[in-house]
């Protein structure tokens, strides 16, 4: 498959999780802005887990499958960007128009991203397994635990941003797997 035809796909999956996103916002409003960086980690990881989960035992009980939490790894890493450039409140403190945004910002820079290293990758992901993104996944997660526990004060990885942003790739690339 071409470039073109990842990029549509990551696109489409993004419009699917902004719209979502958008949905949940008017709902709740961006009452995410409470998390702190240690619960939105946590949050992050009962996702990734759920999806192993179901990926060993190949049955759901609540009757919701592995794709959307997909999704809702992506709009959590968009979330979990957000959090690192804003930090967290104690009273909600973004309208809906500046959090879709900063959704679009980070949507954007994840697809930058994403384009980049599938062009050094040529297309890798589309050869590897469901599984393997979960597990890719659930490690960025305890990467940024370990960083979080360190206050930050790494020597020589990445941010937490940048885990956040493989988050969300690997979380497209398994929704775009998954898409019936």
């Amino acid at each position: 498959m071409s470039t073109e035809i990842t990029e549509q796909q990551f696109k489409d999956v993004m419009a699917e999780c902004r719209t979502l996103f958008e949905k949940k916002l008017h709902d709740y409003g961006a009452s995410w802005r409470i998390l702190r960086p240690s619960s939105l980690t946590d949050q992050l990881f009962i996702k990734a887990k759920r999806i192993r989960s179901l990926e060993i035992k190949k049955e759901s009980l609540v009757g919701e499958g592995i794709r959307p939490e997909f999704i809702a790894l992506i709009n959590y890493g968009i979330v979990g960007l957000i959090q690192l450039e804003r930090g967290y409140v104690d009273k909600v403190d973004m309208s809906a128009k500046e959090a879709m945004a900063l959704y679009d910002q980070h949507a954007r820079e994840a697809l930058e991203l994403m384009l980049k290293k599938n062009h050094d990758y040529d297309e890798a992901w589309r050869s590897m397994r469901v599984s393997s993104y979960t597990d890719f996944i659930l490690t960025k997660i305890q990467r940024v635990k370990e960083i979080e526990d360190l206050a930050g004060e790494t020597l020589v990885s990445e941010g937490i941003d940048s885990n956040y942003m493989d988050i969300i790739n690997y979380s497209v690339f398994g929704a775009i797997k998954t898409h019936p």
